[in-house]
């Protein structure tokens, strides 16, 4: 299917066709089928688009008890001495979603996950994986890395993240049928969720993460974390791959930090620098995928509808 690209002129612009388009699509499926699965992403940019949909589940115009929820990643080292600590903590995507989203609805979803980053143990796991160093690989060119646990480990801790966090999500996701429509933002570097820069897009489906300097620089800039030694070194993702067998696709993207990852993502090469890349071959195997932009993340793709369209990419102009 084609690429669409709608350029909106700022971020409430932004986040109010954007949520127009996913209320569509939820009014649709749920006319034949009895529950939607809904890929949700954290960040900033789609905390308007939150709010909006709340908005209008409230006023009854879809049945948000029909809906269940993944989200895409979660820190793993959090403070905390327990995983209720760490899972409540305010920087936790747990906790984000509960103030950003499912705290705004009436009617809640039939059930809500989060990646189980919070139940790790970030000093246990150091710990493991400097003591059982055969136990695992790393993936990625990057400073960001997959690390990849072995089939057979040593570690019975490693083994359990293994088989309960990773293995664990990802057949919640399968039990569920699949993800209906993905939610997702972009990475200063065109990462998507905690799937950095450099790390291959085949092989795997959830990843333990060892995090990039710059994603970490980024957060604290943003005032997430005081300062680098608070921020987690490690997460729980969905990758790029699992991402992109959603059946549905609506990637957000605002402000001057986006505008060279959105131009690499569709005018570039299919890349895992630019991880939101592999979206092109999502939608040459049939994927609908749909970019809502503000006007300043997408004045590259505005200055090239010549090429876009030769693409077979459609440029929707709202401004």
């Amino acid at each position: 299917m084609p690429i669409e690209v709608v350029i909106t002129n700022d971020f409430e612009h932004l986040s109010k066709v954007a949520a127009e388009i996913v209320k569509k699509k939820l009014v649709e499926l749920l006319k034949r089928k009895k529950e939607v699965v809904l890929g949700l992403a954290t960040g900033n940019s789609p905390t308007g688009m939150y709010k909006h949909l709340a908005r209008a589940a409230n006023n009854g115009e879809f049945d948000s008890s029909r809906i269940r929820s993944f989200n895409l990643d979660e820190y793993i080292g959090l403070p905390g001495e327990n995983a209720q600590q760490r899972a409540l903590h305010p920087e936790s995507y747990c906790y984000f979603m509960i103030q950003e989203f499912f705290g705004l609805l009436k009617k809640k979803f039939i059930e809500t996950n989060v990646p189980f980053g919070s139940l790790i143990d970030q000093k246990v796991l150091i710990k493991e994986l400097k003591r059982y160093p055969h136990d695992w690989a790393c993936k990625g060119t990057g400073a960001g890395k997959s690390i990849v646990i072995k089939q057979k480990t040593g570690s019975e801790y490693l083994s359990w993240i293994r088989k309960e966090i990773l293995n664990g999500y990802m057949q919640k996701i399968k039990k569920a049928g699949g993800i209906d429509i993905q939610i997702i933002g972009v990475g200063g570097r065109g990462h998507v969720a905690f799937h950095e820069s450099g790390v291959p897009f085949e092989g795997s489906s959830v990843m333990l993460v060892k995090l990039d300097d710059n994603t970490i620089k980024d957060s604290v800039t943003d005032g997430h974390f005081i300062s680098k030694k608070d921020y987690p070194n490690y997460a729980i993702s969905m990758s790029a791959e699992l991402v992109y067998q959603a059946r549905n696709v609506v990637l957000l993207a605002n402000g001057e930090r986006k505008v060279e990852s959105v131009t690499r993502s569709l005018l570039g090469d299919v890349n895992p620098e630019v991880p939101i890349s592999y979206g092109q071959k999502y939608a040459l195997n049939g994927g609908n995928l749909i970019y809502v932009l503000d006007k300043i993340a997408g004045r590259n793709l505005i200055d090239n509808k010549s090429n876009l369209k030769k693409m077979n990419i459609v440029l929707k102009d709202l401004t």
